[in-house]
């Protein structure tokens, strides 16, 4: 089965075209800045290694940093209508009341706050009024507002306020965009919110981006179905990713993790991945990225939902030192490493000169940078140790030695011997890791909310047959699904026998 993965970075546009398990054609291309030019480089290079008569691809798997990205610099965000269902009990913190002011103002969002909404046991908190969110629609549907994110109290535990506002909505506004908080988010009413209106803010850009990659993939003359990496280390069908895009953030650290797993054959190991900007290290648990369970904020933002357990640093191939405090970072020349760094002719020293330097790595022109200060060099390798070094100890849930998995572009970076790591791997093709780790990944579905009022083994048949409609939903064939994970956590001051059940499946693609 040929598939090719790309993952496009912030420095760097990675694609791979394997066969099976076996890569065929690996390119590592700088990342355009309309992204697009490198995303057709890419794929014309590995597109490249298929001949006349050959078997074609059957799937092209993509992620991307586009969504974050958008978060992150403020832009291509779309205006979003809030409308939270908890009056009385809600209206002290109004949505978005903890987002930043830059962010807040480049979604300028309608808000609408109506009575409704349970209590923690799933009783009703006060009955929900219609006309209420009936007024409410038709003031969105006059303001020219698409994009919509339903929230309502305990709406995980029950959602029924949360669907029936958005029939209702929809009755207003047939074509609009509409995100139900329980489909995201987990108990805690603001991080939920804010993750379904991170979402709504991004679905416009979410269209564009798959539409986007299908000319691209057309004019390559690529037919095959393509899907979008998830932060899980799995895909979703575009068009299924592209309504909910929140689930892509972080996707790129996600898709090295899977292939740093495929590559050392450890399915448990740490792995750290270097990019051009930054470096994230995680934990491999069973071949897949330990998932956060606590509060992740994504550009200021306080969210509770699906993410991957990551500590982000400052420490990339392209990071800028100062060569005169020797300063490392935070500052990254980015994809323009090919015409800043010293040793490719520019004027910007970066912790790759300093590599290059010290011999640990040949690429560009050594001569320019045979003037550096050895203690310079030395100082600036020892501080980069450093800095791996107390960031992989705060991601180590032991205090035995774990292995440490080094991929990415950057990962001369990594010293060959650190503190609590009991090896540091060094594998072949490491640099297009993210890639690879596209190209191989299953579909997965998955359910994580609060059940009521059922027994034990109703709440986890009830969650396991969702996780797997998901699945399918997300392009998984039916019968090569199998659980990955369940979790089933009583709640004690719930009554009605009530638990939270997260169960986890995943599956092969299903090729039509």
């Amino acid at each position: 089965m040929k598939r090719i993965g790309i993952d496009v970075g912030g420095t760097n546009t990675d694609a791979v075209l394997i066969d099976g398990n076996t890569i065929l054609s690996s390119v590592k291309v700088p990342t355009s800045q309309d992204v697009m030019s490198g995303v057709k480089a890419a794929l014309a290079h590995v597109r490249g290694a298929i001949r006349p008569g050959d078997k074609q691809i059957d799937a092209v798997m993509i992620g991307t940093t586009h969504f974050t990205n958008a978060v992150v610099e403020r832009a291509r965000l779309e205006r979003v209508a809030a409308i939270r269902i908890a009056l009385p009990s809600g209206s002290s913190l109004p949505p978005m009341c903890d987002w930043p002011n830059d962010l807040r103002e480049a979604v300028d969002p309608l808000v609408f706050m109506v009575h409704g909404g349970h209590e923690y046991d799933g009783s009703p908190l006060v009955p929900m009024v219609p006309d209420e969110i009936r007024d409410a629609a038709m003031k969105i549907r006059d303001a020219g507002i698409m994009s919509i994110a339903i929230s309502a109290t305990f709406s995980p535990l029950t959602m029924e306020c949360e669907v029936t506002a958005a029939e209702i909505v929809r009755s207003v506004i047939p074509e609009a965009r509409i995100t139900l908080s329980h489909t995201l988010g987990r108990i805690g009413l603001l991080e939920r919110e804010n993750v379904a209106l991170l979402n709504a803010a991004l679905q416009s850009l979410g269209k564009t981006t798959v539409e986007a990659f299908a000319i691209a993939l057309r004019q390559a003359g690529i037919t095959a179905p393509f899907f979008l990496t998830q932060n899980d280390g799995t895909v979703a069908l575009a068009d299924v990713a592209a309504a909910n895009p929140v689930h892509s953030f972080a996707s790129g650290p996600t898709n090295s993790m899977r292939g740093a797993a495929f590559l050392s054959a450890l399915n448990d190991a740490m792995v750290v991945d270097v990019g051009g900007t930054t470096s994230d290290i995680g934990c491999l648990v069973g071949g897949f990225p330990r998932e956060a369970n606590n509060i992740v904020h994504v550009g200021g933002v306080r969210t509770l939902f699906r993410m991957p357990d990551l500590l982000p640093i400052a420490l990339g191939g392209g990071t800028i030192i100062d060569p005169q405090t020797g300063k490392i970072g935070p500052r990254s020349v980015g994809y323009r490493i090919l015409n800043e760094a010293r040793v490719f002719g520019g004027e910007t020293l970066t912790t790759s000169d300093v590599a290059v330097a010290a011999g640990l790595i040949d690429m560009g022109d050594r001569d320019r940078v045979k003037d550096l200060d050895p203690a310079l060099v030395t100082a600036s390798l020892a501080r980069i140790r450093e800095m791996v070094t107390d960031s992989f100890d705060q991601m180590k849930t032991s205090a035995e030695d774990v292995p440490l998995i080094a991929v990415g572009g950057g990962a001369f970076l990594i010293p060959d011997r650190i503190a609590g790591a009991s090896e540091v791997l060094r594998v072949e093709k490491a640099g297009v890791a993210n890639a690879l780790g596209a190209a191989m990944a299953q579909v997965s579905g998955e359910v994580d909310r609060v059940f009521s009022g059922v027994s034990r083994d109703e709440a986890m048949a009830a969650a396991e047959k969702e996780a797997q409609n998901a699945a399918i939903a997300s392009g998984a064939g039916r019968s090569s699904l199998q659980t990955l994970e369940v979790e089933d956590i009583p709640i004690a001051y719930l009554p009605g026998d009530a638990r939270r059940v997260r169960v986890r499946v995943i599956g092969d693609i299903a090729f039509h």
